[in-house]
């Protein structure tokens, strides 16, 4: 009796041993999963934030940051306020008051700015915005956010003027003035660079990443394209997350690792100029 007593009582250590080990594991694993950031991004800008990742001073901040490549901002966006992805970096602040628009039950909030890329005119056919012809067709994007930008971007050209109570959603309807007739047609933005190859297409409003993507630098090859002042602020990339996340604190230390040196000499060099800092309190967009 005494020999199986003791086999019951090594059996009953081993299993508390056990036992007490997983949940250590268990408990270290949540530990590591607590301190682990998905950042959903589009395009070019998964290369910055991959970047960031592997940087000591992210380690450092206790952070493990996981990055995930989408092509489609709706999708990025409806996965990010489900909570699938903790944070994502892609949007204009104009894209995002959009989205919050259309999914009331669904909002995702600011958590901070990061950069502008200025939006440009292209052209195959021509070298100077002024040479785009009366009744030229001009390729612009389909989204109301992008559509908006491409027509102040056009009234700040001198091309058009709009009414007075044009907003960061408003469309063609909202043109008060187009004496050179230009006609407007709506296409799917990352088409743009493709776009302009086409004879019926004079020009095309094209977004800085979607323009990278097509090998064309706004600074360089645009016929025209947006400055950094109070005009563009709607224009302005940022990064969100849920709005009903408990971990903004934690999620806010991207924006400062964001605008750290390094990080910013590395974009500067990756990206010819064309990805313009915009480190600016939430205020600045928001009032």
């Amino acid at each position: 009796m005494k020999k199986k007593t003791k086999i019951i009582i090594s059996a009953i250590v081993i299993v508390i041993a056990v036992l007490g080990a997983y949940t250590v594991h268990n408990q270290s694993s949540k530990a590591h999963d607590s301190n682990q950031i998905t950042l959903g991004t589009i395009g070019s800008d998964a290369k910055i934030w991959n970047y960031i990742a592997e940087l000591p001073e992210t380690k450092k901040d206790n952070i493990h940051l996981k990055v995930q490549s989408y092509t489609d901002g709706v999708a990025l966006n409806t996965t990010t306020a489900q909570g699938k992805v903790d944070v994502n970096a892609f949007q204009s602040y104009a894209y995002l008051v959009a989205y919050n628009q259309k999914h009331q039950n669904a909002k995702l909030d600011l958590l901070g700015t990061t950069y502008l890329e200025p939006m440009g005119v292209y052209s195959k056919k021509y070298h100077k915005i002024s040479e785009i012809p009366d009744g030229a067709t001009i390729a612009i994007a389909n989204n109301p956010a992008n559509t908006s930008r491409g027509l102040k971007l056009l009234a700040k050209a001198g091309l058009i003027t709009l009414k007075p109570n044009f907003g960061s959603l408003s469309g063609v309807n909202e043109i008060a003035t187009n004496p050179h007739n230009f006609k407007f047609k709506e296409i799917d933005d990352t088409t743009g660079p493709r776009v302009i190859d086409d004879n019926s297409i004079a020009a095309a409003l094209i977004g800085n990443t979607i323009a990278q993507e097509g090998n064309l630098n706004v600074l360089k090859d645009s016929l025209y394209h947006e400055q950094v002042d109070q005009s563009t602020k709607d224009n302005i990339n940022i990064i969100v997350t849920a709005d009903s996340s408990n971990n903004k604190e934690q999620y806010r230390k991207l924006v400062k690792l964001y605008h750290s040196k390094k990080v910013q000499d590395y974009i500067q060099k990756q990206f010819d100029g064309t990805k313009i800092e915009v480190n600016k309190p939430n205020r600045y967009l928001t009032k």
